[in-house]
C-alpha cells in the first residue's frame, strides 16, 4: 500500500511540473538565469555569467519568424539605439537553428546593429524553452530572472520597455 500511494504522490509531482512548463518554458520569473557560454564573435567566447552586475536582455529568434521580424526593429530603435551606451545593460539576439553565415547577411541587410548571434543547435534555447519564440527574457544585476515573453505583442513590448527603463533608473542610482 506503502508503494502505491509514493507512486501516486510521484505521479502527482510529475505531472505538476509538466502542467508548469506546458507553455514548453523550462525557466520562470525569480530563477537564476541558467549559464551558458556564447560567441561574440566567431573567434571570441564568452558566458552569460560574465554579464553579472548588469541588467541583460536576451532574445530568442529566428530569421524566417514573422513576430521575430516584426519585434527587432523596434528591438533597435528603442531599446538599442536608447541603451547601447550604458555600461549596466547588454542586450544579445541568438538566432535559433541559425549560424553566422544567416545571421551575419541577415544583419547586414534589415540595418541592426545590436549583437546578433549564432545559436545553431539550440544549446542556448534549450536552456530556457522546448519551443515557440520569439522569446525575451530579462535577467538584473543579480543573475535573477525578472521578465519573461513568449510571442510578440505591441502591449507586452511595452511592457518589456518599461520595465528596463525602470531598472536602469535603479542601477544608475546606486
Amino acid at each position: 500500500m506503502k508503494k502505491i500511494i509514493l507512486v501516486a504522490i510521484c505521479a502527482c509531482f510529475g505531472l505538476a511540473a509538466m502542467a508548469q512548463h506546458n507553455d514548453g518554458t523550462y525557466t520562470k520569473v525569480g530563477d537564476q538565469v541558467p549559464n551558458f557560454t556564447f560567441q561574440l564573435e566567431k573567434a571570441k567566447t564568452t558566458s552569460i555569467e560574465a554579464y553579472k552586475g548588469k541588467l541583460v536582455l536576451i532574445n530568442l529568434f529566428a530569421t524566417w519568424c514573422p513576430p521575430c521580424n516584426e519585434e527587432l526593429p523596434r528591438a533597435q530603435k528603442e531599446i538599442w539605439d536608447k541603451y547601447k551606451n550604458n555600461k549596466n545593460f547588454a542586450f544579445f539576439v541568438f538566432g535559433r537553428e541559425q549560424g553566422w553565415d544567416v545571421l551575419t547577411p541577415y544583419k547586414q541587410k534589415k540595418g541592426f546593429t545590436f549583437p546578433i548571434l549564432p545559436d545553431a543547435d539550440r544549446a542556448i534555447f534549450s536552456k530556457f524553452a522546448k519551443q515557440s519564440i520569439p522569446r525575451n527574457i530579462l535577467v538584473d544585476e543579480d543573475g535573477r530572472i525578472i521578465y519573461q515573453s513568449i510571442g510578440y505583442s505591441a502591449d507586452e513590448f511595452d511592457g518589456l520597455l518599461k520595465l528596463i527603463s525602470k531598472n536602469l533608473d535603479k542601477t544608475s542610482t546606486k
